[in-house]
């Protein structure tokens, strides 16, 4: 039942009594069945029954409220549906590029999924609006409810709100449907299918502000910033209303700086006006990615001198530039863009993230110095955006299509009115690597009007398009603000040389490829070595682009291609490859050497590393490759301290010794301005016992956090052991369950999900993990970790 929540405003002096909005959660308790694409009985009868003929008219289908869902599967949100199905070998390219997952048109029985949810509206809520708010779903998802159709959102990407209100039924259950047709692709990667992000229902009075209505941006002046509020009304009521607008802004903790005069507004039925008014905040702390601290605006509308609807959107006050020639500025400081690519599944559970996760990801990809995340190639989820904002990551925030059909343009003025109160985003692109046009006029003329319509919506910002171009300026690098390579960087000095005045960005480079803890080819399975050694002909080693990158102030930065190893598009190899190799990090978010790379370059911190591991048994006596990556101003390599020579560290480079293998101890000490940092890796003894670890033993019992518990399987010393492959199994007890397991293996055909029990996934390289989802009772959890042969594990966990 939806009811309206009484909050006591304390505000100026004044104290008043107001209905404030209501936003409910739908994510729960929702049925879902497989349709089929080319049997319209199994279907449900989707394509036999006239169902556009009379609205309402949806009988003998899944569409009609009295249809009996008891038997469908019963589920939460998010649900990735692709993430459960096995895989599938074909030599088909778009099964190949999505991780050969069985999705898609080849398969009619696993592409359309439907969804079912039951809800009830208070008959004392008739006077109100009602909004059903999706925030992804994928992909051509059409929604009907009781009977009637609502719309279809063509975007597996960027969500959709529909204005329900004349659909409601105050009297009896709510069904909502929604039918989900994956059997089209939009990327070249896995995309996960279903309804991956939350469902709300939005309660709201006829004068409201709609979506995308508060734009919040700040000038800063010295010591002093202009807050700019604009809010956008309008009248849903059947005659002409007056209403009031007005805003103010808290500090973080909700300690009122400002407030702006009330403004009256006139609006005519339908009508949407939008006011500007600005408020003064001195002495501003500014929103860094060091302190990435938030203010809060309040946007309040008031009809009657009764308050109808308020707005929140928190404000992250700083300053944006590009210069040509000198770089990017952060509230006036050189920022290098270090940043990552990255697409939005995870290991175990596809595209369907718990909230947690994408904070989980974010502070894995700030751990090694990365400070910038490209969302390639689609729009972000909400929670991934508000994750960068709170943890101080920025952001090139992406569209999907190089397109401006009115449907594109749509999804482009959906995404901006979304997230342009983000201080994380700092650049839009329009679009990536759209080879058929990118050189003529078609994409200039495109290109343009995409940007006139992000100016318009957002002129705080500019953008970018990520090109797959040499040193060539015809079609959109003609009209692009900020000229983005993906990869090509040997053409980029040539290309600043011919254009000075435009900045350039790496919109993708590297593009190593690297199996966590393999250290020889293998063609069967599918593994490259876990060094910057191997990158496709049309890419760059770590070391290649970032040399150029750090060494000329005319780089804006770039954005690594990728951050995490991504399910789907593997090279170089294909089957058994269902993982690509190109991440800093494995799916799992577990470090490659590679990471240490760049965490030696890209932070302040003393980085000290050796790879590879030290147990070879079946190489003694022979030579074996020692790398080590560091930011030390030299390093000296022992063998059981015995010395093997010291050497300088080139800046942005790696050293590297010929060792002959005996097994031991193999340390390597550095000196950083006179300072001794040091590492070391042993041969060890065999597998022991299995270790749980997680960095969250809190969670809250509202059945939607989660937590990470990674696996290492370790010797009687409790050191790692690299090699180690052992099957481990989950048992958990309390009110909670487990969502997803993996192992960062790219060639893995084990279960991501055990929707029966018996949860297991085996170690790759002496490492695993698991996800676990919060249940809604308070106490005790535990899990506890087995492997055959091994001494087991328990970790403990607080639900409140």
């Amino acid at each position: 039942m939806i009811k309206y929540i009484s909050i006591f405003l304390f505000c100026l002096g004044a104290v008043g009594i107001f209905s404030a909005q209501k936003r409910t959660n739908l994510d729960e308790d929702w049925r879902f069945h497989f349709g089929h694409s080319e049997d319209a009985k199994a279907d449900f009868n989707y394509s036999l029954v006239n169902i556009f003929s009379k609205s309402g008219g949806a009988e003998n289908t899944a569409i009609d409220p009295k249809f009996v869902d008891k038997d469908w599967r019963k589920l939460n949100l998010p649900h990735d549906w692709a993430v459960e199905l096995p895989f599938v070998k074909s030599e088909h390219p778009d099964l190949i590029s999505h991780g050969f997952k069985p999705v898609g048109g080849m398969f009619p029985e696993t592409s359309i999924g439907w969804y079912r949810k039951h809800f009830t509206v208070s008959k004392d809520d008739k006077k109100d609006r009602f909004e059903i708010q999706f925030d992804g779903i994928f992909r051509n998802a059409s929604i009907w409810l009781n009977g009637f159709y609502v719309g279809t959102n063509q975007s597996g990407y960027i969500g959709k709100s529909y204005d329900v209100t004349d659909y409601i039924d105050f009297e009896k259950e709510n069904v909502l449907v929604v039918r989900v047709d994956a059997t089209q692709y939009e990327g070249w990667f896995y995309e996960g299918a279903g309804i991956y992000r939350h469902v709300w229902l939005n309660q709201y009075n006829n004068i409201r502000i709609p979506f995308g209505g508060l734009f919040v941006h700040a000038d800063v002046n010295g010591k002093n910033a202009n807050v700019n509020v604009e809010t956008s009304v309008e009248n849903k009521n059947l005659n002409p209303s007056n209403c009031t607008v007005y805003a103010y802004i808290t500090d973080r903790n909700g300690k009122f700086i400002g407030k702006t005069a009330e403004q009256k507004l006139t609006l005519k039925v339908n009508e949407k006006l939008t006011t500007k008014q600005k408020i003064s905040v001195s002495n501003p702390r500014l929103w860094s990615l060091e302190d990435p601290y938030l203010y809060k605006v309040y946007a309040v509308v008031k009809e009657n001198g009764k308050e109808i609807h308020r707005e929140q959107a928190r404000l992250g006050i700083r300053t944006i530039k590009f210069d040509a020639k000198k770089g990017f500025f952060l509230n006036g400081k050189h920022i290098k863009i270090k940043g990552t690519n990255n697409h939005q599944d995870h290991a175990g559970i596809g595209s369907a993230l718990p909230d947690y996760l994408q904070y989980y990801r974010i502070k894995k990809l700030k751990e090694f110095g990365s400070n910038a995340y490209r969302a390639s190639h689609n729009a972000p989820t909400p929670e991934l955006l508000k994750a960068c904002d709170s943890l101080g990551m920025l952001v090139l925030n992406e569209h999907r299509l190089l397109n401006s059909s009115p449907e594109y343009v749509d999804q482009l003025e959906r995404l901006i009115l979304r997230d342009r109160n983000h201080p994380s985003i700092f650049l839009w692109s329009i679009g990536n690597e759209e080879g058929w046009i990118q050189k003529n006029d078609f994409g200039k003329r495109i290109a343009q009007s995409l940007i006139a319509k992000q100016k318009e919506l957002d002129p705080t910002r500019t953008s970018t398009y990520a090109a797959d171009m040499a040193n060539e300026f015809n079609g959109v690098n003609e009209v692009i603000p900020v000229r983005g390579f993906n990869y090509r960087q040997f053409a980029v000095a040539d290309y600043h040389k011919d254009h000075p005045n435009q900045p350039l960005i790496g919109t993708e480079m590297g593009s190593t490829v690297t199996t966590r803890g393999i250290y020889e080819k293998d063609e069967v399975r599918g593994y490259v070595p876990d060094q910057d050694i191997t990158a496709p002909w049309w890419a760059s080693k770590a070391e290649d682009w970032w040399k150029l990158a750090a060494e000329n102030d005319f780089w804006q930065g770039g954005f690594v291609w990728t951050g995490f190893d991504y399910r789907g598009e593997p090279t170089p190899y294909k089957w058994p490859n269902v993982n690509s190799h190109f991440g800093i990090m494995d799916v799992c978010g577990f470090p490659k050497n590679i990471y240490y790379y760049y965490k030696s370059w890209w932070t302040d911190e003393d980085v000290i590393h050796i790879s590879p591991h030290w147990n070879w048994n079946e190489k003694i006596g022979q030579p074996i490759e020692v790398w080590v990556n560091s930011n030390a101003d030299d390093v000296e390599l022992f063998l059981n301290e015995k010395s093997l020579g010291k050497k300088t560290m080139p800046r942005n480079s790696h050293l590297k010794w010929q060792v002959t293998y005996e097994p031991g101890t193999l340390e390597a000490i550095g000196y950083k301005k006179g300072k001794k940092i040091s590492t070391k890796v042993e041969t060890t003894s065999t597998p022991y016992k299995v270790v749980a670890t997680t960095e969250k033993n809190i969670l809250t019992a509202d059945g939607k956090d989660a937590t990470v518990v990674n696996i290492f399987i370790v010797d009687e010393k409790g050191r790692e052991v690299p090699v180690a492959d052992n099957m481990v199994k989950f048992f958990l007890k309390g009110d909670a369950k487990i969502i997803g397991v993996g192992n960062g293996d790219p060639s893995s055909h084990e279960p991501d999900q055990f929707l029966d029990g018996g949860w297991q996934r085996s170690a790759f390289n002496g490492k695993c993990q698991v996800i676990i989802l919060s249940g809604k009772t308070k106490g005790e959890l535990q899990l506890e970790v087995k492997s055959n042969g091994l001494a087991s594990d328990m970790v403990s966990f607080t639900q409140k």
